[in-house]
């Protein structure tokens, strides 16, 4: 393998933050070509993964662009009546991911690196919206005390993760139980349900997830961990390389009406992706 080219790749979560890893990545492979032997990806992280190997960043973007310019409200109250979530971006989400990914783009998932999209599920007794909101509580207080450059939240309250490869999706229904899964966080996002289990955000355990590379690096193996904040950095790890934003990606994680801090995340991304592979 080149010595420009990484074993293993993470995509942290972050909502609208992670354009800015499909703007590196497009930007590091134009100059330095990758082809991981796996990359694990957790919430938004594994939608801009899926895509972003496969070559569909432009269309996604297209898509995302031209539904934002017709939404009017991103809260509809009224949906209270029906016993749903006012906040309507889980449902543009899931129709989103629907559009992105026929046939054409499962082959090409099975063709490219292998993606593990990691969810976490909660224990057993535990009601699965109980165990999303008490392991969000308690992100942010690790946030606070920690700064959350690498959070671990969920499994202090006993929440476990598994993973999903998208060498072993056979039906679109699937990769959308998946995605919509890995990115589960109420009220935003509705919970999920993954090979009959609930399903919550990934990174609620690991994030960002860099648990399953960690037998690469210990095998002297190289990785690359696409994070979305700009703040305090991880702890050195000896063959791994932390990326970030160079500034602060200044929009909201589930805004569906903000196309411009969208393409501005992309373009930062963008910007940050070249100045990196330059620099290998």
């Amino acid at each position: 393998m080149s010595r420009h080219s990484f074993d293993a790749v993470a995509f942290a979560g972050g909502g609208n933050r992670c354009y800015w890893q499909g703007g590196f990545w497009d930007a590091l492979n134009a100059v330095r070509p990758q082809s991981p032997r796996f990359v694990v990806a957790v919430s938004a992280g594994a939608f801009q993964a899926c895509f972003s190997l496969i070559g569909e960043g432009d269309r996604v973007r297209r898509i995302v662009f031209d539904a934002c310019a017709g939404i009017e409200r991103e809260i509809e109250w009224r949906r209270l009546l029906r016993g749903r979530s006012p906040f309507v971006v889980g449902g543009l989400y899931r129709d989103l991911i629907a559009e992105v990914f026929g046939e054409l783009e499962l082959a090409a998932l099975r063709a490219a690196p292998d993606i593990h999209i990691q969810v976490t599920h909660p224990p057993a007794l535990m009601p699965p919206l109980v165990a999303a909101y008490a392991a969000i509580a308690a992100y942010q207080v690790e946030k606070v005390v920690t700064g959350a450059a690498h959070s671990r939240a969920g499994r202090h309250l006993g929440l476990t993760a598994s993973w999903i490869s998208t060498h072993a999706v056979e039906t679109r229904e699937e990769l959308v139980d998946a995605l919509m899964g890995t990115a589960t966080v109420p009220p935003f996002m509705p919970v999920g349900l993954v090979n009959g289990r609930p399903a919550l955000d990934g990174g609620l355990v690991d994030n960002p997830p860099v648990d399953r590379i960690a037998a690469v690096e210990k095998a002297g193996g190289r990785t690359l961990v696409l994070t979305t904040r700009a703040g305090r950095p991880m702890p050195a790890v000896e063959n791994r390389t932390v990326v970030r934003p160079s500034v602060p990606i200044l929009t909201s994680r589930f805004a569906v009406t903000d196309a411009d801090a969208i393409r501005a995340a992309y373009e930062l991304g963008l910007r940050d992706g070249e100045a990196f592979a330059r620099s290998l």
